[in-house]
Order: structure tokens, then sequence, then C-alpha cells
């Protein structure tokens, strides 16, 4: 009986030996369980808070980006075009007979040397394209072999105003075929490359282009490259009809200027070329020479021999409003010495 009493005494100590060890435990193990909820559920709220956060930025952007786009539509960015060099020096506000709408023009009659008509004749400013009028001087005066093959280079595209070309880079046209484009067409890629394959190089040719403006009187005038695409290249109304007249005497330049249009074969292609005046297609003028221009710093401009009311007239207009303007700046000029005429 003694044994027994021992034996269950013994259990029921093992039994609560166990049973405050696995209570000991539990209280040790609590914190780090307690813990770990803790921490995962603030995980979980954090997650949620970024979600959220996210959520308000992307409509914030979202409205910004709205707001952005309705105020760009209800005031749209004003682009302001360049402001040519007469118009800065505010010579497009003088008045004149004629009412003109060139900042400067001259009408001179080819045979006298009377100048019938003036506004702001010697103002220096720059000539675009009427350059090429120079160009064709000085490369039909050297007697170069017209059919002699010229090839478009790179260096002949256009880094001035970056303008487009139909000439390709590569295209092989003849030299008379470049001047026949530049002089009628205008093409910047066949005055440049006229120039470049000039004897002794693009140097000695615009050299040439200022020494031949200096022999011809034209003191206001100076050129800086074969094309007009600098607005360094600058001359006078003055000077302008000085050239013009001497341009005249050349019958190729008279024949080329005057060219209605031209088809050129390059490679596999023909391109059609149309001259760059529409009033050469015009039967009611008679237009023995011609050119005209446009950059931006130096507006619309023409120079033409033309003959009117049995007259022969040096014509010259810079810096007209439009392209049409200039053409109706000469029609006035035109209807204004037919008037004169009839009442003399």
């Amino acid at each position: 009986m003694v044994i027994d009493r021992c034996s269950s005494t013994s259990l029921k100590s093992r039994g609560l030996i166990y049973l405050l060890s696995l209570i000991a435990l539990t209280v040790l193990l609590m914190p780090a369980a307690v813990y770990a909820s803790t921490t995962k559920v603030q995980s979980v709220k954090s997650k949620r808070a970024a979600v959220v956060k996210v959520q308000r930025t992307h409509v914030a952007s979202k409205t910004v980006k709205t707001v952005r786009r309705r105020v760009a539509l209800q005031a749209p960015v004003e682009v302001i075009p360049k402001t040519s060099f007469a118009r800065s020096a505010g010579l497009h506000t003088s008045s004149d007979v004629l009412n003109l709408k060139s900042s400067a023009a001259l009408v001179v009659d080819q045979d006298t040397s009377e100048v019938l008509f003036s506004k702001n004749d010697k103002a220096i400013l720059p000539i675009a394209s009427l350059t090429k009028l120079m160009t064709g001087l000085v490369i039909n005066e050297a007697n170069l072999p017209l059919e002699e093959m010229i090839t478009v280079l790179q260096e002949d595209v256009d880094t001035e105003k970056g303008s487009t070309s139909r000439l390709r880079v590569g295209s092989v046209l003849s030299r008379g075929e470049l001047l026949h484009l530049a002089l009628m067409s205008s093409e910047n890629r066949a005055a440049h490359a006229l120039g470049r394959t000039y004897p002794g190089g693009m140097a000695a040719f615009i050299s040439l282009m200022n020494v031949k403006a200096r022999s011809l009187g034209m003191n206001d005038t100076h050129y800086v490259e074969p094309t007009g695409l600098s607005s360094n290249n600058q001359s006078s109304a003055r000077d302008l009809a000085k050239l013009v007249n001497v341009a005249h005497s050349h019958p190729l330049l008279r024949e080329l200027t005057t060219s209605p249009g031209y088809l050129v074969d390059v490679g596999t292609r023909t391109l059609q070329y149309n001259n760059t005046n529409r009033l050469v297609k015009n039967p009611s003028w008679d237009i023995g020479l011609q050119k005209t221009g446009y950059i931006s710093e130096a507006g619309q401009c023409l120079v033409m021999q033309a003959k009117v009311a049995g007259r022969k007239l040096i014509m010259v207009f810079l810096d007209s409003a439009g392209k049409l303007s200039r053409i109706a700046d000469a029609e006035r000029v035109r209807r204004w010495i037919e008037a004169t005429d009839n009442k003399g």
C-alpha cells in the first residue's frame, strides 16, 4: 500500500511539473507571438497606406495633366515669327505714292538710267536668293564648260537654314543644268555646287563675287556664300539695279531666269522644276530677266527687267510683305507707268 501511494504521488508530481513547465513555456513565448502579430498588422497597414498614397499620387498626376491640357487648349503658345531686318529698322512704315508693300524699292529706266521711283533704295539689307544672280553672272563670265558633270555632295546640303532640296546627295547633273535650276527655281544645292566646283574652290568663288560687285560700283554689297541662305549676303536696291542691268546683257542669263519650267533627269528619276516667279507665265508681262528671293531676315524679294509701256524698266522690291504682295507691287508700278505714259 505504501508503494502504491508513493507511485501515485510521484505521478501526480510529474504531471504537475509538466503542467507548470508548459505554462512557463507559454508565458515565455507569448511576447514573441504578440510582437509577430503586431508586426504583421503594421506591415499590412503600411502596405495599404502605400497603395492609397500611390493611388492618390496617380489621381493627382492625372488631375495636373488634365489641367495642363485644358490650359494649353485655352491659351495656346504663340509662335512669334522672325522679323526681317527692314521691319526691325522700321522701314516698312515708310509711306509712298504707290502704297507699295515692299520696305525698299527702286524703278529705273534702263536706257536713260533715270530713277522713276525710289523708296529706301540705299538701305543695306539681306537679299536672300537674289544672291544667285551674281552667282550666275560669275559662272557665266568664267566660260566654264556647261556640259561638265558635277556630283551633288553632302557639303552642298544647307546647314544655314535647314532647307530641303529634291536634289539628293549623289545626284549628277551638268554645270548648265545646275545653273538653270539655281536661276529659275532658286535651287540652293545647285548654287552651292556651282561655287564649290569653281576653279580654286568656294573661297575663290566668293572672292570673285565680291570683286565683281566692286567692279560694277556695287559698293553697298557683300557676299559670304553663293545661295543667299545667309543673312550676311547684303545689298541695296540701288546696287541690285546695277546687277540686273549687267546680268540682262547676257543672253544665257536672260533665257534661264525667264524659263517657265524645266525637266531634269537625275538617275532613274525625272524632276519637274518651275519658275519661282509666276509673272513669267503671264502673257501681259514682257520680262527680260528676273530673280526672286526669300529668307525670314530679308522678307520676300524680287528683281526684274521688263518692258512697260514701251519702256525698258529695272524694278527692285525688297522685304515685301508676302509672295503675292511683291508681285502686286510690280503690278502697281506697271499701272502707274502706263497711266503716266498715257497722260504724257
